[in-house]
């Protein structure tokens, strides 16, 4: 296995719209583990796409609790038992992940008694864990390490920047957030930094096209980091590689690479590659695949 990173899903936003990009879902090849983060709508079918047996899941982080990156939590888990999962998974998440997973599994009693007698599968329940974690240290195995920063996206205050050391690789998601000065000592020499980004002249159009109006322009004003601001991070943790990621907005028209990469080079001249889904982001010694 190649370490790597393939970006399953990169828009911002738990909606929906034809033909358009799918929320928030990432895939971590690292260290010789499968390593999921974020499990916003469609991360099941990505995996797949992306060539990944869904029997072969090791590790799923949850960032935080907003639809957009956990809504298919529960249904790629029951999804991965159904193609044959016979080894542990274990999922790490901010308070309330537990308390999700248990609702799932009620909600999914009938189904998975079912199968366990008509089909002979071992228990669902046995097979997955559910950690907690807040900041700092979230798991310390063989040569992976992970670790969370607490970012600023409010009103969740229960929100997490990953980072993940793995021999002399090094990966960093920033989750979602708002510009937050100390994500560039958390991502300090980083292979790759994966950063949500925001293009604000496309805000207007977006929440037009929501509804919501003042108040979701308020909170994605708030809330997310413009893409200047990225490169700010970037710059200052003297990373090797940045990919923008979580886009808002992901599928206006009138946005295109061009404007993220003129965006963002005002502060940051290193590697950058804009995310898009399906987008397999290699290590700096493996294939180049940049933007």
């Amino acid at each position: 296995m190649k370490d790597r990173v393939v970006l399953l899903g990169t828009k911002g936003g738990p909606a929906l719209r034809p033909g358009g990009p799918w929320p928030t879902s990432s895939l971590l090849e690292i260290g010789g583990k499968t390593i999921i983060v974020d499990c916003g709508l469609g991360v099941t079918r990505a995996l797949t796409d992306a060539g990944v047996a869904l029997t072969e899941l090791d590790l799923i982080l949850v960032t935080h609790l907003h639809s957009d990156h956990v809504l298919e939590l529960g249904p790629l888990l029951h999804t991965a038992w159904t193609a044959g999962l016979q080894t542990p998974v274990n999922v790490f998440g901010p308070a309330g992940t537990g308390h999700y997973w248990r609702q799932f599994l009620q909600s999914m009693d009938f189904d998975i008694e079912i199968r366990i007698g008509d089909e002979g599968r071992p228990d669902l329940r046995d097979l997955v864990s559910v950690e907690e974690f807040s900041e700092g240290p979230v798991l310390q195995h063989d040569n992976l390490t992970i670790s969370a920063l607490r970012v600023e996206h409010p009103p969740v205050t229960e929100c997490y920047a990953l980072r993940f050391d793995a021999g002399a690789r090094s990966v960093v998601f920033s989750a979602d957030t708002a510009y937050f000065p100390a994500l560039a000592g958390f991502a300090k020499g980083a292979d790759l930094l994966v950063h949500e980004a925001m293009l604000e002249e496309g805000v207007d159009r977006l929440v037009a096209r929501t509804g919501n109006g003042a108040r979701l322009k308020e909170h994605l004003l708030a809330s997310h980091t413009v893409a200047a601001d990225v490169g700010r991070i970037a710059a200052e943790a003297g990373i090797r590689h940045l990919v923008l990621h979580h886009l808002i907005p992901a599928d206006d028209p009138e946005i295109g690479e061009v404007q993220w990469i003129d965006a963002v080079r005002a502060t940051w001249t290193g590697k950058l590659t804009i995310g898009r889904d399906g987008l397999v982001v290699p290590f700096a010694d493996q294939a180049n695949t940049t933007s």
